[in-house]
């Protein structure tokens, strides 16, 4: 075991047809799923479609760190 941990840092775009918040949810389960040790995230950029004059579908771009195995 080391006294530090080194991590990676990959970019995702998240989306969903409700929330933000689900749109960042999304994408970092789909990482999960094939990626380990997911530890933090941040937005980096928001948009979205508008249909009807109204919010209608949500995008999420993520910086996402994970920490490299056994660091």
């Amino acid at each position: 075991m080391t006294d530090h941990h080194t991590y990676k840092k990959i970019e995702l775009v998240g989306s969903s047809p409700t929330s933000i918040e689900e749109a960042i949810n999304n994408a970092l389960a789909e990482a999960g799923k094939s990626i380990k040790h997911l530890e933090w995230f941040e937005v980096v950029d928001t948009r979205g479609h508008i249909r009807d004059n109204k919010a209608a579908h949500f995008q999420v771009t993520l910086k996402v760190g994970f920490r490299i195995a056994n660091s």
